[in-house]
């Protein structure tokens, strides 16, 4: 070997090459895997300790920053709130009796967060429910769909199901998620028909209610009509809530807390019941008498404008409407030709007659057009202006006011109205003040809704309404009540409480009392529309006439009565076929009124022979129970 050549290991012996050279390989290799092993391990270790840290603090995070929120969060999940539904406030009559009651009902009903989201599971629910209820499949499939959301607040599937029913749905109640019921109570309106036009009636709600009326359920009711509607937001309560800790199938686990309902404030109202009843009766009697069908009667308190009664034939029973009515049923009573929805005592416009001849009276008297004292010829019962006449329901001889008034004398009313030889007359501009000074032509403000206007014509109303120019005919039938004008039976009595209590004006109301469910009562004051507008003496000579339309006039059939009345009759032509309306208007007792009452028979008939007979019968009964 040369000096310096490089040292060489020796084979081991016994070995091959190949055998060598493997080994060496394997040796080498795992010199260089030791330190790649430990950088790898290093990388780990550092990888879990940063994702320790990062755990650690969304632990911290979840529990303690965001915990308080996340509990509710959880709670929601697990409570649920089931609304206790408040109950409605019931309506008294002025003596305390009540007209109203609340009876038990079960609706049933979808709970939205319940439903199942499976399409075979739904078509499963449909068929059992439709089964149970009658409905039809379809139906209950729909509103199964179009409710799905997270809300646990019921909707409305169907009202007042029956006992069978309701306990027929809770037996299968692990079968049909989604469904269940909801204890409730509905209007029972003791003697409906006779009350139906003043209370009105309540229904469920309806979704485009439900957009106006803030606060209520799908599965509430709410006032449709009359008094039920007007005063709602005093009759509805406050619905309490029973907060309970239910499983994951929706089964009540525990009570967490509960919120007692607030029961709705109860009403007073102004209304006689026995009165009411009475009238109904009386007007029934009469109707069958003379052949007709159709009549209404309001009557007031002329001390405070109180209403007394309000009764409309035909009617019908609200309790229908409480109970859901019938498609057939509505069908009934919107195709019936004598309208017995129709509110004919507020809503109803008729000419008046005769029995505006006492306004006619004030106004004359206060334009200084007459003097109580004055005389005007009966003109043989015919007045002629040129080529046209007019004429009397019959011929009187001179007549001062007074006896005008009693015994309905057309010339001398004619005469004060449009003018007439030396009388000028009144004219249809001074006519139409004291018309409307007396309430005719403007709506009264009575406390239920559906109230109408009436109207008392002028020049301009017929030059824009008819296209024609105004003529002194029109003047002589406005001053009869006639021709263009007409008002409700409410203004009616209305305006004799201002003429009975010498010339106060009032608005008529039906609710007296507010019951609070706190204990307090509030009473509803007297609201005066207006007073002092007409002078106190001239009102006493009408009440004069009026009274003396009694004692020798067209009322006489009165006389006899236990308490002295005052009254005006009319009867009102109507139509192109001389039909006519029956109307008496009238007061009680004469020197110190409690009462004012006005009757009319609608078509075919006249004051005396179906208003009067029925005001006669009603003001014995109503003086002589109290006396």
């Amino acid at each position: 070997m040369f000096k310096g050549a490089r040292k060489t290991n020796k084979m081991p012996s016994g070995l091959e090459i190949e055998d060598y050279v493997l080994t060496a390989t394997e040796k080498e290799a795992a010199r260089m895997e030791k330190p790649f092993q430990k950088k790898w391990f290093d990388v780990l270790y550092w990888l879990v300790i940063f994702l320790m840290v990062v755990l650690a603090f969304r632990v911290i995070f979840l529990n303690v920053i965001k915990g308080a929120y996340y509990r509710e969060v959880s709670k929601g999940n697990s409570i649920r709130s089931v609304v206790m539904k408040a109950p409605r406030g019931r309506i008294f009559d002025r003596n305390n009796v009540p007209l109203v009651n609340n009876v038990p009902s079960i609706d049933a009903v979808i709970v939205p967060g319940d439903i199942p989201r499976d399409s075979a599971q739904l078509k499963k629910i449909s068929n059992k429910v439709s089964s149970i209820l009658g409905m039809n499949e379809a139906e209950v499939r729909i509103a199964l769909e179009s409710n799905m959301s997270k809300s646990f607040n019921t909707v409305l599937l169907k009202e007042n199901i029956s006992q069978d029913e309701s306990l027929m749905l809770l037996e299968k109640a692990v079968e049909l998620p989604g469904i269940g019921i909801e204890k409730t109570a509905i209007r029972e309106y003791i003697d409906g028909a006779i009350f139906s036009h003043v209370l009105g009636y309540e229904g469920k709600i309806e979704k485009k209610e439900l957009e106006q009326n803030k606060g209520y359920l799908l599965t509430d009711y709410i006032g449709k009509q009359g008094i039920e509607k007007s005063y709602e937001q005093h009759l509805r309560g406050v619905h309490g809530a029973n907060q309970i800790e239910v499983d994951s199938m929706g089964n009540m686990k525990r009570e967490v807390g509960i919120i007692h309902p607030k029961p709705g404030n109860d009403l007073i109202l102004n209304i006689d019941s026995g009165l009411q009843k009475k009238i109904y009766d009386s007007l029934n009697a009469i109707l069958e008498k003379t052949g007709t069908k159709t009549a209404a009667a309001v009557a007031i308190d002329p001390r405070d404008g109180g209403v007394l009664a309000v009764v409309n034939l035909p009617s019908f029973d609200n309790n229908l409407f409480a109970k859901k009515i019938s498609g057939e049923e509505y069908s009934k009573l919107i195709q019936d030709p004598d309208k017995p929805l129709f509110n004919r005592a507020v809503s109803g416009e008729y000419p008046p007659g005769s029995t505006i001849k006492p306004i006619i009276s004030v106004a004359a008297l206060s334009e200084g057009v007459i003097t109580p004292s004055t005389i005007i010829d009966g003109l043989g019962g015919v007045l002629r202006i040129g080529s046209y006449s007019f004429g009397d329901w019959k011929v009187h001889g001179p007549s001062d006011v007074r006896t005008a008034i009693a015994e309905s004398n057309d010339i001398f009313f004619y005469t004060i109205g449009g003018g007439y030889g030396n009388i000028q007359g009144l004219g249809i501009s001074r006519m139409k003040k004291w018309y409307n000074l007396f309430g005719l032509g403007e709506k009264t403000g009575i406390d239920i809704g559906g109230e109408s206007e009436g109207l008392i014509p002028d020049e301009q109303w017929k030059k824009e309404k008819i296209g024609e120019r105004w003529t002194i005919g029109n003047s002589y039938h406005a001053s009869i009540g006639q021709g263009y004008v007409a008002a409700t039976p409410l203004q009616l009595a209305n305006y004799v409480v201002a003429v009975a209590n010498g010339g106060t004006l009032y608005k008529p109301r039906i609710v007296s009392k507010i019951k609070k469910n706190s204990g307090e009562t509030i009473e509803l004051e007297p609201e005066i529309i207006r007073s002092g507008f007409a002078s106190a003496n001239f009102i006493n000579v009408v009440k004069e006439g009026m009274r003396k339309t009694v004692t020798d006039g067209t009322a006489q059939s009165l006389k006899d009565l236990p308490v002295e009345v005052a009254g005006k009759t009319g009867t009102a032509q109507f139509g192109s076929e001389d039909k006519t309306h029956g109307w008496f208007v009238s007061f009680a007792p004469y020197d110190n009124p409690e009462i004012a009452l006005v009757i009319l028979s609608e078509g075919e008939s006249d004051g005396n022979s179906s208003a009067v007979p029925a005001t006669k019968e009603i003001y014995e009964w109503y003086f002589g129970d109290k006396n």
